[in-house]
C-alpha cells in the first residue's frame, strides 16, 4: 500500500516552510568556504523562522560538501546539497582544503544588498558583489535558505539526514531550471521554487530509504504506519482510539502500537496529540477562529482540555500564543 503523499505535504505546510535569499557564488580552483551554523545566521537570511536549512544547487563543475562526523559528499553539476538540521558546513573544490570562513557577522553585514548577491571566491580572495565571469568559474553553486518552525510540532526535520543530496539525475526536471534562471527570476519565483525543490528533495529521499529505517519519514511508507497516519491527518476532529485506528488499518491494538513505537518512537494516541496541537496553533496564527472553534476543529471536546494540552506542550495559554504570535507579526 503506497503512503499517501498528501500526509507530506500536510506536515509542510503546517510549519510553514518557506524560501529565503539567494547567493551566486563563483569559484576558481582551488577554493573552499565554510559556512556558519544556521542558528547563528537566522536572524540575517530569515528573520522569525525557528529553524533555518541553507542549500547548495551546482550550476557548473563540481566540489565536495561537508560536515563534521560525517564523510564529504561529491557534487557534480546539477547536483543539490540541503543541510536540514543547520549544521556548519564546508564546501570545496577537494575535501581537506582549509576553508575560508563566512561569519555570522559578514552575513548580517550583507543582509541589505539585494538577492541574488554575486560572491566570488578564488585562490584565498572573497569579494561580495562581483562574480567571475561565467568562462573563468571552475564553479558555479546558487545557494538559499529554508525556513520553517520547530514548535509546537515538527517530526520530519529530525527524521533528514545532516546531508541531504540530491544527485541531477534523481531531481526533478524543473530544478535544472531553477539553477538556469536563478539570476534572471524574480526572487518571490526563486523562494517558491525552493520549497517546492525542498518537498522534492524529501520525496526522494523518502523513497531512497533502506527496507530496515525508522523515523517519520519510514513510517510513511509502512503499510500500516502510514494509513494511520494518513486517518489521523485526514480526520483528525474525529474522537479516534487506538482500537478504531488498529481496526482501520487492520492491526490489533498492541501490534499497531509496537509498530508506532518501532518508527516514530511514541505510541499513536501520543502522536494524534501533538499533530492536534500543531494544527491548533496553525489555525490561531492563520484565521481569526476562536479557541473554543479551533479547540472543536481538531478534535478536543472542550476549550478547556484543549488549552490544558496547548499549555503543556507549547508553556503558554493558547489566547496568549495567538496574541504573541500576532506581535511578531507586526514588528
Amino acid at each position: 500500500m503506497p503512503m499517501s503523499r498528501d500526509i507530506l505535504s500536510d506536515l509542510l505546510r503546517a510549519v510553514r516552510v518557506r524560501g529565503a535569499v539567494f547567493y551566486y557564488v563563483s569559484c576558481s580552483d582551488p577554493w573552499s568556504a565554510e559556512a556558519p551554523p544556521a542558528h547563528e545566521i537566522a536572524g540575517a537570511v530569515m528573520p522569525g523562522c525557528e529553524h533555518v536549512i541553507e542549500y547548495h544547487m551546482i550550476a557548473k563543475g563540481n566540489g565536495w560538501a561537508a560536515v563534521s562526523g560525517e564523510p564529504p559528499v561529491r557534487l557534480a553539476s546539477g547536483d543539490i546539497a540541503m543541510f536540514p538540521q543547520g549544521d556548519r558546513h564546508v564546501l570545496s573544490s577537494a575535501p581537506g582544503i582549509e576553508p575560508l570562513r563566512r561569519t555570522a557577522e559578514w552575513v548580517f553585514s550583507t543582509r541589505s544588498i539585494p538577492k541574488p548577491m554575486p560572491i566570488a571566491y578564488h585562490h584565498g580572495v572573497v569579494e561580495a558583489g562581483a562574480p567571475l565571469p561565467v568562462e573563468d568559474a571552475d564553479t558555479i553553486a546558487v545557494c538559499g535558505f529554508l525556513g520553517c518552525d520547530l514548535k509546537p510540532f515538527n517530526p520530519l526535520i529530525a527524521a533528514l539526514p545532516r546531508i541531504l543530496h540530491l544527485p541531477a539525475e534523481r531531481a526533478s526536471g524543473w530544478t535544472n531550471r531553477v539553477i538556469e534562471q536563478a539570476v534572471v527570476e524574480s526572487n518571490t519565483m526563486l523562494e517558491r521554487l525552493a520549497e517546492m525543490m525542498f518537498v522534492d528533495a524529501a520525496r526522494r529521499y523518502l523513497d531512497s530509504l533502506p527496507e530496515d529505517a525508522t523515523g517519520w519519514l519510514a513510517g510513511l511508507r509502512d503499510r500500516f504506519v502510514g494509513k494511520a497516519l494518513e486517518l489521523m491527518h485526514e480526520r483528525p476532529d474525529r474522537n479516534w482510539t487506538v482500537d478504531d485506528i488498529a481496526r482501520e488499518v487492520g492491526l490489533s491494538r498492541s501490534a499497531l502500537h509496537g509498530r508506532f513505537v518501532q518508527y516514530l518512537g511514541d505510541p499513536p494516541m501520543h502522536y494524534l496529540a501533538n499533530w492536534r496541537i500543531q494544527l491548533g496553533s496553525t489555525l490561531l496564527r492563520e484565521t481569526n477562529r476562536t479557541v473554543a472553534a479551533v479547540a472543536l476543529d481538531v478534535g478536543y471536546e472542550s476549550e478547556a482540555a484543549f488549552s490544558r494540552a496547548f499549555k503543556r506542550m507549547v508553556g503558554m495559554p493558547p489566547a496568549a500564543w495567538k496574541k504573541a504570535q500576532a506581535g511578531r507579526k507586526m514588528v
